[in-house]
């Protein structure tokens, strides 16, 4: 897929503006890049993809620091690199310490907006369908899924239940309904 540059700059402005659309763009745009870059590096797919979501989630937190003169996906791949590092760092200590910055706990919020093209296909799915699609999904995905929309679940909520950053819960579920959808879709053209 070729990525238009002017598109690029406008989706970005849009993402610093705080537009969802435009981060789910740039996520779908970058996902299979910073992915594939993790594949090759940990040799796991869970841990790659944890570290993507990781990315996304400070890539979104920090868009208003990326300077447009540079090229996103070597932005996102050097905080991909930096997430991987201090995963490295923290599996190689022997005492697990937790640092925190103030700043980085303050969460901005991605604001829910109408429902997306996957969140409709989703919810024409009758129920038992729809158990079947999700159980086709990583353990990890199905959780989060289960947690937002079957015990109903605030974002906050499932950041606490899961011991992770609201940010990382947030792209996680984008995640997970995308792949949901694929495999509704999927399903309907057999």
């Amino acid at each position: 897929m070729e990525i238009k540059p002017e598109r690029l700059l406008i989706k970005i402005k849009e993402a610093k503006g705080g537009s969802q659309a435009a981060f789910n763009y740039l996520m779908d745009t970058f996902w299979n890049d910073v992915y594939g870059f993790q594949l090759k590096k940990t040799r796991n797919e869970y841990e790659a993809e944890d570290i993507s979501i990781q990315t996304f989630s400070k890539a979104f937190n920090k868009i208003e620091t990326f300077d447009e003169k540079y090229s996103f996906s070597t932005w996102l791949i050097a905080i991909s690199k930096n997430i991987h590092v201090d995963l490295i760092r923290k599996k190689n200590s022997s005492i697990r310490s937790r640092t925190t910055n103030h700043d980085e706990e303050k969460v901005y919020a991605i604001a829910d907006e109408t429902p997306s093209i996957e969140d409709k296909l989703i919810s024409e799915q009758n129920l038992a369908q729809l158990l079947r699609d999700i159980k086709q999904l990583k353990p990890h995905y199905q959780q989060v899924i289960n947690l937002r929309y079957f015990q109903e679940k605030s974002y906050k909520e499932i950041a606490e239940n899961l011991d992770e950053p609201m940010n990382n819960v947030k792209v996680k579920l984008l995640r997970a309904r995308k792949l949901l959808a694929e495999i509704i879709k999927d399903r309907k053209h057999e």
